[in-house]
């Protein structure tokens, strides 16, 4: 065998030896599927879960069901995620509850304040529980929306320019962006709120139409590059949080096989594991950088005791009140009550 042949006979056998190896790197069998899946913003801790998720599907069938993830709005405006899944113009997208309260009005029970959700642990118990409750499986019908998966939000806290609010009493005629019900409590302190979409808050910010704006804390300020533009942060305040779950389109789930429905439930728990691993070590980089620029705001107890009474049990008795005719708000209340007092917390 002259050379030539050799080389060819040796690159065949390099490339059935690649053959195979992709073969058995399938460890699900199943049919080419595509999806298109929004998202807002930039690759950022929030979407750490997505994005291990989209490359674990890819590499256990072999590169036969793929998740495409369009950052930066790319399928679909993220006021307009349940809408697209509605149309059919995605397979999944990524949304917020308080973005558009009327699309979703039972999930804006997430965004109450002072809800006791800031463990890792009880937070993940409780927003996996709600999901499963008929008013919040109602709500995602409409949009024909599942939701996949949590995102295990942070507690929120305040970015801002100008003279720090180190009393509850300065918080009056701030323009703050606060979403659902950390938006009605910052109201009860007389400050004027807005529900601006995360990708417009830094404009804002510096164009001065806003004097504060509350994100979860630390990786969102800090992905959205609200730092630059701010004087001071709340270390403390933990208003809330909010809601911006993973979400497929019923119709784009129901058709795929049995074998990959079975492989996304698989991949649940590492999900949660690298979503609460992802936002925990993006705060050891960021919170130093922080204290290093902003003036650090550290509220007493019984400041943080005061808001709360001003704050939190009123703006929920109105959210009840407001959704009575709709689902029993006092329900869901209590229900993230319970599972927060039986939950281990995080050792």
């Amino acid at each position: 065998m002259n050379m030539t042949k050799k080389l060819l006979a040796s690159a065949l056998a390099i490339s059935f030896a690649a053959a195979g190896a992709a073969v058995q790197a399938a460890e699900v069998e199943g049919p080419k599927v595509e999806w298109r899946y929004s998202m807002w913003g930039n690759p950022r801790a929030f979407t750490a879960g997505l994005e291990f998720l989209a490359a674990q599907v890819k590499e256990k069938t072999g590169g036969n069901f793929t998740i495409n993830i369009g950052y930066g709005e790319q399928f679909s405006k993220a006021r307009e995620s349940l809408d697209s899944i509605k149309l059919g113009a995605v397979d999944g997208s990524s949304f917020c509850n308080f973005y558009s309260p009327g699309k979703n009005p039972a999930w804006m029970v997430f965004s109450l304040p002072f809800l006791p959700m800031g463990d890792w642990n009880v937070n993940q118990a409780v927003r996996m529980a709600l999901h499963e409750h008929p008013a919040l499986v109602k709500d995602m019908d409409q949009w024909n929306a599942m939701v996949y998966a949590a995102a295990l939000l942070p507690q929120y806290e305040f970015l801002g320019k100008g003279k720090p609010p180190r009393e509850l009493s300065d918080w009056k005629g701030l323009r703050v962006r606060a979403g659902g019900g950390i938006g009605d409590a910052m109201v009860k302190l007389g400050a004027i709120k807005t529900t601006t979409a995360a990708t417009e808050v830094y404009t804002g910010m510096q164009r001065g139409t806003m004097d504060a704006a509350s994100f979860p804390y630390t990786y969102a300020q800090a992905a959205y590059k609200i730092p630059e533009v701010s004087d001071w942060f709340t270390a403390n305040m933990s208003p809330g949080t909010s809601s911006c779950p993973t979400a497929f389109s019923k119709t784009s789930y129901n058709k795929l096989p049995p074998q990959y429905k079975k492989l996304l439930e698989d991949l649940k728990p590492e999900y949660y594991r690298v979503q609460a691993k992802a936002y925990q070590d993006i705060d050891k980089i960021n919170l130093p950088k922080f204290k290093e620029k902003l003036v650090e705001i550290v509220y007493t107890p019984e400041q943080l005791a005061q808001f709360k009474k001003v704050a939190a049990e009123p703006v929920w008795n109105e959210w009840v009140a407001a959704n009575k005719d709709k689902f029993n708000g006092q329900e869901l209340i209590d229900l993230i009550l319970k599972i927060a007092a039986e939950t281990p917390k995080q050792q």
